[in-house]
């Protein structure tokens, strides 16, 4: 199987996931941190997930599944461990031309979830295509060993910068060789070395005054 990789805007959509286990429970995380509206239906659920529903994070319906729940929905996870009730989450889901998950069943999926490194902005997924999730869990901890805070840091920070070159009156051509010489030089780490004047230094050569770390960084503070 060659599945086609990408990274989806589901912020505000209906998103259901049946099953309210520790699995579940994972799956409505991921959810919510990427600002799904989710729908949880099981027949019992973790605590988590209970807290979710008090708090009005989630709905949360406690009763077995229907082929209805699926109305409306933009996305589906089945996160059960009964296989004929994750068979029929995938025929119904394929009726009505949904996205659906069923977990560790690549086979009745129409899309799988990667392992995921996230370090704020940076996003690092990594799938073997269903062939061996654990070494795909291997891989990740492998990135997350290579690619610390420090990343994190940096895109916010070239995100500030490119806002600010981009409200110039500048072709976005123009900004190119300005962001290799950015990425390019030691900036990471100096970023995990604290060698911020360091990095003042290379803005300072690189675009001119007024890049300052702290100035993009804290805007706010700096009116």
């Amino acid at each position: 199987m060659q599945y086609y990789p990408i990274f989806l805007d589901i912020k505000g959509r209906n998103c259901l996931v049946v099953g309210g286990g520790d699995v579940g429970t994972r799956k409505v995380d991921m959810l919510l941190k990427c600002g799904a509206s989710v729908t949880v239906v099981s027949t019992d659920t973790t605590e988590t997930l209970q807290h979710l529903s008090k708090g009005q994070r989630i709905t949360l319906i406690i009763r077995g599944y229907t082929s209805s729940d699926l109305d409306g929905r933009f996305l589906v996870i089945g996160a059960t461990n009964d296989e004929r009730l994750n068979q029929q989450i995938s025929m119904d889901a394929e009726k009505r031309n949904l996205l659906c998950n069923i977990a560790d069943r690549p086979a009745v999926c129409n899309f799988i979830l990667p392992a995921i490194v996230r370090q704020g902005d940076l996003v690092l997924a990594v799938s073997t295509s269903g062939k061996s999730p654990a070494f795909a869990k291997k891989l990740r901890k492998d990135l997350e060993n290579q690619f610390d805070e420090a990343y994190a840091v940096f895109l916010d920070l070239m995100g500030a910068i490119r806002s600010r070159l981009l409200k110039q009156k500048h072709a976005p051509e123009e900004h190119k060789p300005l962001f290799k010489k950015i990425i390019e030089s030691d900036i990471i780490s100096w970023i995990q070395n604290g060698q911020f004047e360091a990095i003042d230094a290379l803005l300072l050569e690189v675009l001119g005054p007024g890049y300052a770390v702290d100035e993009l960084l804290n805007p706010d503070c700096h009116p």
